[in-house]
């Protein structure tokens, strides 16, 4: 027997959240499959907690809309349900002066991408955090630190609310097309099968073999998958930035920088580790290697105030140098299977950008079925 449904959502973290809250309040019945026991297990609650202004990315770019988007729609949304924000601002520094063109580069993204910036001055920097050793610096006023557990919560609270199901320990293994219908495969051992007629893939890590399990999915159209792991690690003691501070972005990364939880807990990472699997293991060795880059804008920091923290794994869907990477947001064009919508590549700024895409999709299934 055969259940049916409208509309299909796949992974639990704060994009397909944000995604099954959105399709829910635009009248869709909704269904948010999720393979593991709870929400957010995997990237949504491995990364920074950070609200992002929306500096890095090339003009246009998803990443630059959507950030600068969500980033207000998450402030809103986070005041409306109660779930715990901090607008903190944020410093982005060049440690000697052969890095100044870059973070003036940054600071002309910043402006055509419409983000507050403010050029700070040597004593400006010090005068705001005393302990950081660089040349100059931008500050970006409406960076933020999130609790990311209870956005998570509120999403899936108000999702349920505008009738969305949650399922957990639903994991889709495969997938037809039959009669404009998608039919999944779902459960372990013992599966039922599920008809729907919008099928939205937000797995994250698991996004690319999800897409391959689909029998009718244009096998060209979904991207490589790269794991690019990043590690952090625990500050002990006295913290000593009162603010996310940051280095001018390295390849792959924003490179390895100071950021602090709600409850005050500071902690530095990540870094990039290109990985063949996913594993959340922190190799002890690089205890080092963090030392190493820290002590360049933080002389006061000693190997024995790091303890490794946790470990997140980006869905990178390139890993070349120097090129940039845009969220990959696929329609039914690009499937090519009616009602399939795919999304790929949805690193940071994601957690920022969740509610813009949740619309920026909902637009175009709305606009696709008109």
């Amino acid at each position: 027997m055969t259940e049916i449904t409208d509309c299909v959502v796949i992974g639990a973290g704060v994009i397909g959240l944000a995604i099954a809250r959105e399709m829910a309040k635009s009248g869709r019945e909704v269904l948010l499959l999720e393979s593991e026991s709870s929400i957010g297990n995997g990237t949504s609650s491995r990364n920074s907690e950070i609200i992002h202004s929306g500096v890095y990315y090339p003009t246009n770019s998803l990443k630059a809309r959507l950030c600068v988007k969500g980033r207000k729609m998450i402030y809103n949304f986070c005041k409306e349900y109660g779930v715990e924000t901090k607008k903190t601002g944020k410093i982005i520094f060049a440690s000697d002066k052969s890095e100044i063109k870059e973070l003036k580069r940054l600071q002309s993204q910043a402006l055509m991408n419409g983000v507050p910036v403010t050029w700070l001055k040597q004593k400006q920097l010090e005068e705001l955090e005393p302990n950081l050793k660089c040349e100059e610096g931008i500050f970006l006023k409406e960076t933020g630190i999130i609790d990311t557990h209870s956005l998570m919560l509120a999403l899936q609270g108000d999702s349920e609310n505008n009738g969305a199901i949650v399922s957990l320990k639903s994991k889709v293994t495969s997938g037809t097309i039959e009669n404009s219908k998608i039919i999944l495969d779902v459960g372990y051992t013992n599966s039922i099968k599920l008809s729907c007629n919008t099928l939205i893939n937000s797995a994250g890590l698991n996004a690319q073999f999800l897409s391959r399990s689909i029998s009718g999915v244009i096998k060209e159209s979904i991207p490589p998958l790269y794991f690019a792991k990043g590690n952090y690690f625990y500050l002990k003691g006295k913290q000593p930035f009162s603010r996310p501070v940051y280095p001018i972005p390295e390849e792959s990364g924003l490179g390895i920088h100071y950021t602090m939880d709600l409850g005050g807990q500071g902690k530095f990472g990540p870094d990039v580790e290109w990985v063949n699997s996913i594993s959340y293991d922190i190799d002890t060795a690089k205890t080092e290697i963090f030392y190493n880059a820290i002590k360049k804008y933080w002389p006061g920091i000693n190997t024995s105030l790091l303890q490794p923290g946790y470990a997140g794994i980006r869905p990178k869907i390139s890993n070349s140098k120097g090129i940039f990477s845009d969220f990959m947001i696929q329609t039914p064009i690009e499937t090519g299977c009616k009602g399939y919508y795919a999304l790929y590549g949805i690193e940071s700024p994601g957690l920022t950008s969740s509610l813009a895409i949740a619309e920026y999709l909902s637009s175009r299934i709305m606009s696709d079925e008109k």
